[in-house]
Order: C-alpha cells, then structure tokens, then sequence
C-alpha cells in the first residue's frame, strides 16, 4: 500500500488533534484519535501499559491537575510499515500548569479504520538529556 499525500495529511492531523481533545478535556472523544483497544505505554515514565479507551479515560482523570495545561506536536514523521500499518514518530511538549514543561517522542502504530485512521498503540519516552545521551559523562 502506498501512502498517499491525503493519507500522510490526515494521520498528522489525528495526531495534533490528540493535543486539542485533551487539552478542551474531551475525554469523551478520544475514539476519533484511538482505535477501541488502544495500547498506550508509559513505561519509560515507570507507568504500566493503559489498554482501552476507557482505562485512557480513567488515567487521564485519575492524574486530574497533574495533566499537562497544553499539549503541542511538531516534528511528524510518517513511515508506513511493511506489515500495512504506518508509523508516525512525533515531538511532544507538554506545558504544565505552573509553566513548566517537558518534551516526550510519541512513536505510534496508526492503522485504516472505516472512519479513517486511529492510532492502535502509542509509546511515549521522556526527553531528558540532550543528544540522546551522545558526549555525556
């Protein structure tokens, strides 16, 4: 299957408007960013692996005022996968309430749906030293 500039357009904007639903506390519209059974892995954050819409759901609101005040996406690759999926590699940084703010990679699985595309498994990883580590001591 070859990706089309159509295609490559609508999986970024799936992406960015993860940051929009979230931000406008649309929890009850993630399925237009998630496939039902999603998998979201926040294991580099020490988290366990949310499976499901609702446990997104429950997660989100389960860390109520510790959520980013802002979520904003750049840098959105999209490669497809020799498997039918495409895989999309974005930035993220999320603005805390205070001000503060920190930068993840999301890598994600998207795949075709009747609707569209959706993303069926997403992993975040903390950006925390610059350079991938590279001249580090």
């Amino acid at each position: 299957m070859a990706l089309s500039a159509e295609d490559r357009l609508a999986v970024t904007e799936l992406i960015a408007l993860h940051g929009h639903l979230v931000d406008d506390g649309d929890l009850d519209r993630t399925a237009e960013v998630f496939t039902p059974d999603v998998v979201y892995d926040l294991s580099d954050f020490g988290q366990d692996l949310v499976t499901g819409l609702a446990s997104l759901t429950e997660a989100a609101l389960a860390r109520g005022a510790a959520n980013p005040v802002a979520h904003h996406i750049t840098n959105v690759v999209v490669t497809e996968g020799s498997d039918g999926q495409v895989h999309a590699r974005s930035k993220g940084l999320g603005v805390m309430a205070d001000g503060s703010c920190g930068s993840v990679t999301y890598d994600d699985t998207v795949v075709r749906v009747d609707g569209g595309w959706r993303i069926s498994y997403r992993k975040l990883s903390a950006r925390r030293v610059p350079l991938g580590g590279l001249g580090q001591s």
